[in-house]
């Protein structure tokens, strides 16, 4: 048992890889009679317990640490001044793509019947894919989730974005001259995706005469993105254990999410084809108005409207 034992060197935890049954029988054949459930009672008051992997090993440099806490730090103080001013701040990303169909939904709910779904999620049998891209309004608390049926490209997240500003966020802020954006480093919305700037430029800024600064949070910090725990989860909480067999399902789920604290989304459905692959060259990212941070000039930029 000796090279089947682990623990944490910090903590009294430990733990085994065997299992109790498994440790019950070397017991049995050595001579001691012990049942499974008694090893583990046992187990647990020598300070064995379950557990699983937990992702807490940053695989970064120390350069990238750094770099990490400097970008956290323009992220604050960036967010800061535009609340001060009174200027729009959203938090923006993709959330999980669902299958659209008889489907089983994590998790679980209070109902009096078991909900029948198919035995296998299979992408033949689906209806379609939703793509929810979301907008949260970090000033109001209050969110936009524009629905996909297509692929989740850049040109959707700034279409996402637009039709936000558009029917909410330009009545919501209408002297507004400039907004924030608080991205995830990779994605639809990437540091390192050309169409995503391209597209903010041509369909955004130019066309509605706004400058648009954006902060990406660093690769691996997507978890910080106020998205994620003020709404995000807050749907997928409502829409557990229920299959998502419409678009209108979907739709309806979004809507009907809120909190304690007031949070209210509206949701639209963009039933837009969009094709994978665009390509912007070295001179049309040249032409693009961008003044970008000193210290982090990937993560952290702004996108002035052109003159015309």
């Amino acid at each position: 048992m000796e090279y089947e034992t682990a623990g944490d060197p910090m903590s009294d935890s430990k733990w085994s890889r065997k299992t109790t049954e498994k440790i019950s029988k070397l017991l049995v054949a050595s001579g001691l009679k012990i049942s499974k459930n008694t090893v583990g009672r046992l187990l647990k008051q020598l300070g064995f317990s379950l557990r699983v992997n937990h992702k807490i090993v940053s695989t970064g440099t120390k350069c990238d640490r750094t770099a990490r806490n400097e970008q956290f730090s323009i992220i604050n103080q960036t967010r800061e001044a535009f609340v001060k001013r009174g200027d729009p701040v959203i938090s923006v990303d993709t959330k999980k793509k669902e299958l659209i169909g008889n489907f089983k939904n994590a998790g679980s709910r209070w109902q009096q019947d078991v909900e029948p779904t198919n035995d296998h999620d299979f992408k033949k049998d689906a209806k379609g894919k939703a793509a929810p891209y979301g907008i949260y309004d970090f000033i109001n608390n209050l969110g936009h989730v524009c629905v996909g049926q297509s692929y989740d490209t850049s040109e959707f997240a700034v279409d996402a974005i637009l039709q936000w500003w558009t029917s909410e966020g330009s009545r919501r802020y209408p002297d507004a001259k400039s907004i924030c954006i608080l991205a995830d480093a990779g994605g639809s919305n990437g540091y390192r995706v050309r169409a995503w700037k391209y597209k903010l430029q041509y369909e955004f800024a130019n066309r509605h005469n706004i400058a648009i600064t954006v902060c990406h949070y660093p690769p691996g910090a997507s978890k910080w993105n106020p998205i994620e725990h003020r709404m995000f989860s807050q749907i997928s909480k409502n829409w557990a254990a229920a299959p998502l067999r419409s678009y209108d399902t979907v739709l309806n789920y979004i809507r009907s999410t809120t909190t304690k604290q007031g949070l209210k989304i509206t949701a639209q459905l963009n039933p837009k084809n969009y094709t994978k692959g665009m390509k912007i060259s070295d001179k049309e990212m040249n032409a693009l108005n961008i003044t970008r941070n000193e210290t982090l000039p990937n993560w952290s930029y702004t996108i002035l409207p052109q003159k015309m």
